[in-house]
């Protein structure tokens, strides 16, 4: 069946060592994470970086090559169909019927769901009032624009109250002002349901998602919270004098970088293996100088995005 009407599943995906691969090329390779019950998770990366492919596994819809998804305590595979009931899917270019009405093609969706004949009104009313479509109901689907048409695809996945909610580009092709109205839908959408997003969007991530996977041709390279991201191990020092080697000196300090020297103060960017910013303070006040700035380095979605995606050098044999 699609339909469940049980009460308090986890919102839970777990996922190891994943890999999906087409003839010889790996488009998912070896990836592994998980998501608590509550969450929302941005899934980040270029076009062609394996997000779809991982959204259509997750949801059923394509055979992992290799690797396990366990999605409510149950595994696909051996419990594909129930899964689908505890997901909501937006798929990046949803398949509306343009000549159908907007009740109608949820009426017709809950019946794909199998949802019962009595819960069906119910349920497309919840959905058109969470989408803001009640003034749209009776509407051809041709006459909607692009933003309202998005809010439907969101109303039939969520027509039988997933747990999950898995949504792929929700803002793509969107102006500004339908772009804000859908991550107000998806945080209302959060407040009963585990949220998956993907997006090559950096800025919708940094704006609805509590954490981010970044993907980069098929491997996963980052999985952090959005504020562990923003206080990264990077100190930014300010000296009244050369201290390259003094700060070398401390344990912990990884590299050091000189960005400029102004006004005969040295400014560095120090990478750090853990925390030992008191250990700095304290070498260079033992060095007898003046410590004018000591602080983690600030850094947005944006330049973390960029640093994961730098190309790779091979290595000289």
């Amino acid at each position: 069946v699609f339909y469940s009407s049980q009460v308090g599943i986890p919102g839970m995906i777990r996922v190891e060592n994943l890999v999906r691969c087409y003839g010889s090329t790996a488009a998912v390779n070896n990836v592994s994470f998980a998501i608590e019950s509550a969450q929302v998770v941005g899934l980040l990366g270029h076009n062609g970086s394996g997000k779809t492919t991982i959204m259509k596994m997750l949801t059923g819809f394509l055979e992992p090559t290799a690797g396990r998804i366990e999605i409510g305590g149950m595994e696909i595979g051996a419990d594909t169909r129930s899964i689908q009931a505890l997901i909501g899917y937006l798929p990046e270019n949803c398949p509306l019927w343009p000549d159908m009405r907007v009740v109608e093609f949820l009426d017709y969706q809950a019946c794909l769901r199998r949802i019962p004949p009595a819960d069906r009104d119910p349920a497309i009313e919840q959905a058109l009032k969470r989408t803001g479509l009640e003034e749209r109901a009776t509407e051809t689907i041709r006459v909607l624009s692009r933003g309202y048409r998005q809010r439907l695809g969101v109303a039939q996945a969520i027509l039988h109250e997933p747990s999950i909610v898995i949504l792929d580009e929700p803002t793509n092709g969107l102006d500004p002002t339908q772009i804000l109205q859908m991550r107000s839908l998806i945080r209302d959408l959060a407040k009963q349901s585990t949220v998956l997003i993907s997006t090559h969007v950096l800025q919708e991530v940094q704006a609805i998602c509590e954490r981010v996977l970044i993907l980069r041709a098929g491997d996963l390279v980052l999985d952090a919270t959005i504020a562990d991201l923003a206080q990264g191990k990077r100190l930014l020092v300010t000296v009244n004098a050369d201290v390259t080697d003094v700060l070398a000196g401390v344990r912990g300090v990884e590299a050091i970088k000189e960005l400029s020297t102004t006004n005969n103060l040295f400014h560095y960017a120090i990478d750090l293996s853990h925390d030992c910013a008191p250990e700095i303070a304290a070498a260079v006040q033992a060095a007898g100088l003046n410590l004018h700035l000591l602080q983690p380095e600030q850094r947005n979605l944006e330049s973390v995005f960029a640093a994961v995606n730098e190309p790779q050098t091979e290595q000289a044999p």
